[in-house]
């Protein structure tokens, strides 16, 4: 067995997943040697077979294995097709390192296990003049994956984003283009096996009508029912996401963003290695049967596309 599973939920969570999203326990080693089994046969796709990773994608797609086998290719195709956010991860690089140290995007401490995980999000903590979109969503797809690989509970409870946007600029929204957000929704709807469970928007300036606007005609309707907008409103906040997990400066008590900056930098810096050969999984499209995809399949555009084939 490829790094066998061993399940940390409590009780509670392990009759969650049976009920919410089909988790058979009984069934759940066959689910995966079916998946692992599969991958083997996909000539195209270099992924990572340890149980755990698999796990993440079944309990993603409910334990549809056609689903499952769908989303597993498409994570690996976007990661091949996108090396501006998939390369050069290294969190000791000086300037992923420069990025990181902003705190643009942090998973903040979990409070229980059964209490949903919060990602916050501060977009406008960058000088648009040093640093470009594709660092920002290099920082957000690192973070995302590292918490998925180390947080177990977000497969079954889901995940809530808190997004400041109280910082952005008309020249901060000027780079966010068409192109970049089409590619991070399909990312990250179609291919990361995840629960997201409300999007919250705060402090958002007039600079960023317009974006959201774009950003919306991506976005699957579920997502769009759960997109709360709170002006600068705290207490509106605080209704969908609870004090309790919340960083002191948003009227929570879950520590401050300094510490929770520097707990998550620990935490980054504890998986450089993992970070680093993570970057050598994708697909070779070359090998792939049928027709070869590009990124005008996946996100309807040419845009920076380079053809990367994986040893």
């Amino acid at each position: 067995m490829v790094g066998e599973y061993v399940c940390t939920l409590s009780e509670e969570l392990q009759k969650r997943a049976k009920e919410e999203i089909n988790e058979d326990p009984e069934r759940r080693a066959e689910d995966i040697q079916h998946i692992r089994d599969w991958l083997k046969h996909q000539p195209h796709i270099k992924a990572r077979t340890d149980d755990w990773t698999i796990l993440r994608f079944l309990r993603g797609c409910k334990f549809s294995l056609q689903r499952t086998k769908e989303k597993l290719d498409m994570f690996y195709t976007c990661k091949s097709l996108c090396p501006e956010w998939y390369k050069n991860r290294d969190p000791q690089d000086k300037k992923m390192r420069a990025i990181l140290e902003l705190g643009l995007v942090m998973p903040l401490p979990p409070v229980s296990e059964s209490q949903r995980r919060v990602m916050l999000a501060r977009p406008g903590h960058r000088d648009p003049t040093t640093t470009s979109m594709d660092d920002v969503a290099r920082t957000i797809l690192l973070t995302l994956d590292l918490l998925l690989e180390e947080d177990e509970t977000i497969g079954v409870t889901g995940m809530l984003v808190v997004m400041d946007t109280g910082e952005i600029t008309f020249q901060h929204a000027a780079q966010m283009t068409p192109t970049i957000m089409k590619k991070m929704a399909t990312l990250i709807q179609e291919g990361y096996p995840m629960r997201p469970k409300g999007l919250n928007y705060i402090n958002t300036p007039a600079a960023f009508d317009t974006v959201f606007n774009i950003f919306k005609t991506f976005m699957k309707e579920k997502m769009k029912r759960r997109t709360h907008f709170h002006g600068s409103d705290l207490d509106s906040l605080h209704k969908e996401v609870p004090k309790e997990v919340l960083p002191v400066e948003y009227g929570g008590t879950n520590g401050t963003i300094e510490d929770i900056k520097k707990y998550w930098l620990q935490r980054v810096d504890a998986r450089r290695d993992w970070l680093i050969e993570d970057e050598q999984y994708g697909v070779d499209e070359s090998k792939r049967p049928g027709k070869a995809k590009t990124s005008a399949d996946l996100f309807g555009i040419e845009g920076s596309f380079r053809k990367l084939n994986v040893d």
